[in-house]
C-alpha cells in the first residue's frame, strides 16, 4: 500500500529533494494504521507491508529511505527482515519496533540488522517522530556526503582537464602578450623619439630669428645633462634637465628682433623688464602639459642666483630647484661665449673663468664643482678685488662682477669701466633706496 501524504516539505530533514520514503512493516493492520496516521503531518511518503516477504518485494521495486519493522511477525521476524535489508540495501536506514519482552530479539536485530534505533511498544508519539526524523536525517547526511564526494570527483576530473587546457591557453596568451608588448615597446620608443624631435624643433624656432643663438639651446642642454649625470641625479631628473635646456629660451618667442639680438648688459630699462619675463612666459607655455611641469619649474627658475639676486622670484640657495641651478650655470657658460649675456664675447677659457668666479654667489657651489670636474678646473685670475659702495667709487674703476640692484636687476655688467655719469647714477640710486650697493672692482 502507498500512502503519499501531502504536507510542507520544510519539515523534511536536509538532503531530500523530494519527500523521504518510509516503509512500515507489521502484521497487525491497526498498528500500521496508527503509525501511518501519526506520520501523515510530516509529509513523508509512507509505504506499508504486512510481513517480511511483502516488504522485501517492495524494497526491490522502490528505493526506501527508512525501514521500520515490528519484531514479532509470522514466517519472518523483524530481526531477519532487517538483516536481509542490511545486506541487500545497506543505504536504507533501519528501526526496530519491539515490546519489553523481546530484549533478546532486539539484541539480535542490533547485531545482525545493524539498526539505527529501536522503539518500544507502546510508543511515545513525540519520541517516535523524533527517532524517525533523526534516522532520516542520518540517511540524508549520508546521501549528501556521497553526492558531494561524487561531485568532487567529477569536478576534480573536470578541473584537471581544464588545467591542461588552461596551460595551453596561458602559453598561447603569453605568446600573444609578448608580441603585443614588443609592438607597444616599439610604438612607445617611436613616440618618445617623435616627442624629442618635436622639442628640438621648438627649441630651434627662436634661433631662426637670431643667428648668434644658433645651436645655443642644444649646447646648453648637453652641458646641463652632463653636469646632472656627474652629480648623480636620477634618470628622470636628468631627462627633465635635458628638456629644460632645449626649451629654456622658448619664452623669448615674443621678443622683437632688436631686443632678441641685444646683450642683457646693454638693454634699456624697458627691454630689461621685458627680458626678465621670459622665464615666466616659458614656464606658462608648458604648464598645460602634465608631463612637462617639472621642466616648466626648471625653466621658471633658471635665472635665479645662489645669493638671491636673480629673477623672477628672488629665490636663494636651496630654495632654487636643483635642475634650475644646473641650467643657470650651463646657460651662462654658453651665453658669455656668444655675447648674449655681456657686451664682450668670451672664449672658452674666459667662459670657464667666469663660471668659476661665480661660485657661491651666482651658482650653487656643488654645481660649479661638478662643472669644473667635467671641463677641467680653471684657476682664478690673480686679479685683486675690493668691495666698495657708491660713495667710494671713482672714475676708471673696473667692475670685477656684475652689479645688480636690490631687486635683482642687472645694472652694470662685469668689466664695465666707471665714469662720472655712472657713479652719479649709482649714488642717486643708493640715496633713493636708502641702502648702499656692493660694488666689486679691481684693487
Amino acid at each position: 500500500m502507498n500512502d503519499a501524504v501531502a504536507a510542507s516539505s520544510t519539515k523534511w530533514p536536509a538532503g531530500y529533494p523530494t519527500a523521504p520514503v518510509v516503509m512500515l512493516v507489521d502484521d497487525e493492520a491497526n498498528v500500521l494504521s496508527a503509525l501511518r496516521r501519526l506520520l501523515r503531518p510530516t509529509g513523508y511518503t509512507v509505504l506499508t507491508a504486512g510481513g517480511g516477504a511483502e516488504a522485501l518485494t517492495q524494497l526491490a521495486a522502490q528505493e526506501v529511505d527508512l525501514l521500520i519493522s515490528d519484531m514479532r511477525m509470522p514466517d519472518m521476524d523483524g530481526a531477519q527482515l532487517l538483516a536481509q535489508a542490511r545486506q541487500r540495501w545497506p543505504d536504507t536506514q533501519r528501526v526496530l519496533l519491539t515490546g519489553y519482552a523481546d530484549v533478546t530479539s532486539a539484541v539480535s536485530a542490533i547485531n545482525e540488522g545493524g539498526i539505527f534505533r529501536y522503539v518500544s511498544k507502546p510508543w511515545n508519539e513525540d519520541e517516535f517522530l523524533n527517532i524517525v526524523y533523526q534516522a532520516l536525517e542520518w540517511r540524508g547526511l549520508q546521501r549528501e556526503k556521497l553526492r558531494l564526494e561524487a561531485l568532487t570527483l567529477k569536478q576534480n576530473g573536470e578541473l584537471k582537464s581544464l588545467n591542461a587546457s588552461l596551460e595551453v591557453k596561458v602559453a598561447e596568451r603569453t605568446a600573444d602578450l609578448q608580441i603585443a608588448n614588443q609592438e607597444l615597446t616599439l610604438a612607445n620608443e617611436k613616440l618618445k623619439k617623435t616627442f624629442f624631435n618635436t622639442v628640438q624643433v621648438m627649441s630651434s624656432l627662436i634661433e631662426l630669428r637670431a643667428p648668434q643663438l644658433a645651436g645655443h639651446s642644444r649646447r646648453v642642454a648637453d652641458v646641463a645633462r652632463k653636469i646632472a649625470e656627474k652629480m648623480g641625479l636620477a634618470p628622470a631628473d636628468i631627462h627633465e634637465v635635458l628638456m629644460a635646456g632645449l626649451l629654456h629660451d622658448i619664452g623669448k618667442i615674443g621678443y622683437g628682433d632688436q631686443l632678441l639680438g641685444t646683450p642683457m648688459a646693454k638693454m634699456t630699462a624697458e627691454g630689461l623688464s621685458q627680458a626678465r619675463k621670459h622665464p615666466l612666459n616659458g614656464a606658462a607655455a608648458l604648464m598645460s602639459l602634465p608631463d612637462m611641469r617639472g621642466v616648466a619649474a626648471i625653466i621658471r627658475s633658471h635665472h635665479e642666483r645662489w645669493d638671491g639676486t636673480g629673477f623672477p622670484d628672488g629665490l636663494k640657495g636651496e630654495a632654487i630647484p636643483p635642475g634650475a641651478r644646473i641650467l643657470a650655470l650651463a646657460n651662462d657658460y654658453d651665453a658669455v661665449q656668444i655675447g648674449t649675456l655681456s657686451a664682450k664675447k668670451h672664449n672658452s677659457d674666459e667662459a670657464k673663468q667666469y663660471v668659476v668666479e661665480g661660485r657661491s654667489f651666482r651658482y650653487d657651489p656643488a654645481v660649479c664643482d661638478a662643472f669644473s670636474e667635467l671641463i677641467g678646473r680653471a684657476r682664478p685670475k690673480p686679479t685683486a678685488e675690493q668691495r666698495i659702495s657708491g660713495a667710494e667709487a671713482k672714475p676708471g674703476m673696473v667692475l670685477t662682477r656684475d652689479l645688480f640692484s636690490h631687486e635683482g636687476v642687472l645694472l652694470l655688467a662685469v668689466e664695465h669701466v666707471l665714469d662720472d655719469v655712472l657713479i652719479k647714477q649709482v649714488r642717486e640710486y643708493e640715496e633713493t633706496n636708502n641702502k648702499a650697493l656692493i660694488i666689486c672692482v679691481k684693487a
